[in-house]
């Protein structure tokens, strides 16, 4: 594996950085991570889980949820186009299928295909941090958590405020956002409208992304609170490459629609919060952009569910109980009317104990029209060396059901297959995490054996394209194992002229049992990564100008390995006026993350930030 001048350079001043000692920390503890029923202070959540904060959101050149998780440890972004028009988000080589996205705990899976997972109706802007989980996620969010979770979280000024963004620069981009905030007494709300752009890196591949999310919470008194989300998306994209190279003239278009509505109580020891939501996507498909009668599918899913939640905190530890029941329908000129429905049944505990040790263990039931009740247990314990080091120890069950996709999607590319049976998996991990002074770091050993895994082949041809379909099929048993590193020091070295403030550095590997006949082409399951390093750091000049600068080495199973370096200059990121400057793939690489999709070369991007409070 090639190891690029900027890593070494990088890692060399992470280690250097470990040998000094300063009063600054990286205070992560008085985070609490949001789950459905248990909240637990980070410094103390027996799992791998990444936190990516306002201020990283901010300054890491990127302008979408996707390229801000591309350089999230373990997270595997792999996307058809600048700024997420579509990307696929993969953890631990698992696919897109099997990572669940949340917005402020709901969930937003789509039952045509994880494809659309990532059309989330909220500006980018107006997130608050981002929870990423990595492992079984089953027993604490339900099915479709396989190898991780990501929450979204977004939050309610307490006071008014007007936040007012926009950009331009190369491949035609362009767009904005206007976020206001009117809180009126104890009523808070907040509206984000958001609009990006782009002519387009090669041929067919412009897009238009539109954004508009409103939230409202209501506290009652000191029990009750009531909170609304409603949101759309509208986006539309020439989808050159993104699912077969044999028609480079495919278009799509998107509209999610989400809203929600949710009742908390707590009271004393006791939390129970009740909710329902409600989740559209109207696809249109074409092979053809401007012949929709050759080949057009148009398929509208819909999501309904209601979920209780609730926990209770005694001598003997905190206990979880929930319930979800859903229902998944999708209308469809090509899936046909097809519908299903899910009873979720969640119990767990955490009790801490002998003053250094906490366990927590639960179950997760699930009933499925089709396959019956199914049971996922599992079960944690972390064990506090002193202060700063912690050890901990975890394993769970996890289980997928195939989309309507998967099931039933033909077109001239693809085949579908109605007999396959759900995914599931044994996970196990040993992980050690260490907080102290200015340093953070972590070391995780993951080990994941599936059965049933669901994957797209083809057989190979000498023609080019390749005219065999794509064919979706149950691989027997694979088993996934892998080491995951993560080093954070915040340095804080020089004056008030020029500051060096932070520095980053991981690298993940994966190793995969995956046996492939030769010459068969693998969509998801065979491309997942083998090694991924990512470093940065992040500067400061004259007290007003903040420099980002990341890079990443990313090798698959079978593509060609690649490096990026991207930067980001801010100017007065948090005064009332400020500008910023980002510089995308500055070592010019040729690069293919997902699909037959080329990447653009060099690009830049310049805009201003205007706050009012």
């Amino acid at each position: 594996m090639r190891f690029y001048i900027p890593f070494i350079f990088m890692a060399f001043c992470v280690l250097h950085a470990n040998a000094n000692e300063d009063s600054t920390a990286v205070d992560l503890g008085g985070i609490t991570i949001m789950e459905n029923r248990l909240e637990i202070p980070f410094n103390k959540v027996s799992r791998n889980i990444s936190v990516i904060q306002r201020k990283a959101i901010e300054t890491t050149p990127a302008r979408s949820i996707q390229e801000v998780l591309a350089f999230t440890p373990g997270v595997d972004v792999r996307q058809r186009g600048v700024s997420g028009v579509q990307a696929n988000i993969g953890i631990r080589g698992g696919s897109f299928e099997q990572t669940l996205v949340l917005l402020n705990g709901i969930k937003l899976t789509d039952p045509q295909t994880g494809n659309h997972m990532m059309n989330i109706p909220v500006p980018f802007q107006s997130i608050q941090r981002i929870e990423v989980l990595k492992g079984p996620g089953s027993r604490i969010f339900g099915q479709n958590a396989f190898a991780g979770a990501i929450n979204i979280i977004t939050e309610l000024p307490e006071t008014k405020s007007l936040n007012i963004q926009g950009f331009g620069g190369d491949l035609g981009m362009r767009g904005g956002h206007v976020i206001a905030s009117l809180p009126v007494g104890k009523y808070k709300q907040t509206l984000s409208i958001s609009h990006d752009a782009s002519d387009g890196h090669w041929y067919n591949s412009d897009f238009k992304v539109s954004n508009v999310f409103y939230e409202s919470g209501y506290e009652l008194n000191d029990n009750h609170e009531f909170h609304a989300m409603m949101g759309f998306s509208d986006r539309s994209f020439g989808a050159n490459g993104f699912y077969t190279n044999a028609f480079p003239d495919q278009w799509e278009s998107l509209q999610t629609y989400l809203s929600s509505l949710s009742h908390t109580y707590r009271k004393g020891n006791f939390y129970l919060q009740n909710r329902a939501y409600w989740r559209r996507n109207v696809d249109e498909f074409r092979l053809r952009r401007n012949e929709p009668e050759f080949f057009t599918n148009n398929h509208i899913s819909d999501v309904l569910a209601l979920e209780i939640n609730g926990a209770y905190t005694s001598k003997w530890g905190t206990t979880g109980l929930g319930i979800e029941g859903r229902d998944e329908r999708i209308d469809s000129n090509n899936l046909g009317q097809r519908d299903r429905q899910f009873l979720g049944l969640f119990a767990e505990h955490r009790v801490e104990f002998l003053n250094k040790f906490d366990a927590r263990a639960g179950i997760y039931s699930n009933l499925y029209d089709e396959f019956g009740w199914r049971h996922f247990p599992g079960a944690e314990v972390g064990y506090q060396l002193n202060n700063y080091s912690r050890f901990y120890s975890n394993f769970g069950m996890s289980y997928r059901i195939p989309s309507f996709t998967e099931l039933y999607y033909e077109d001239p590319s693809n085949f579908s297959n109605p007999n396959l049976l759900p995914e599931e998996a044994w996970n196990y991990e040993f992980g050690w995490k260490i907080e102290k002074n200015k340093m953070r770091g972590e070391v995780v050993y993951f080990y994941r054996f599936t059965e049933n895994l669901i994957d797209y082949t083809r057989n190979p041809s000498d023609l080019i394209p390749n005219p065999n379909r794509w064919t979706p099929g149950n691989i027997s048993q694979v088993t996934f194992r892998g080491v995951e590193t993560a080093f954070q020091y915040l340095a804080n070295w020089g004056g008030s002229q020029a500051k060096l403030r932070e520095l980053s550095l991981s690298y993940n590997y994966i190793d995969a049992d995956l046996v492939q006949a030769e010459g068969v082409e693998s969509r998801t399951a065979l491309n997942a990564l083998t090694h991924q390093v990512i470093a940065g750091l992040q500067a400061e000049f004259l007290q007003k100008l903040e420099f980002t600068m990341k890079g990443r080495y990313m090798e698959r199973m079978a593509l060609d390995p690649y490096f990026l370096l991207d930067s980001r200059l801010d100017y007065n990121r948090l005064k009332k006026l400020g500008f910023f400057l980002e510089v995308s793939n500055i070592t010019n690489t040729d690069y293919i993350e997902a699909g037959f999709v080329q990447m653009p070369a060099r690009w830049a991007k310049v805009g201003f930030m205007v706050r009012l409070d």
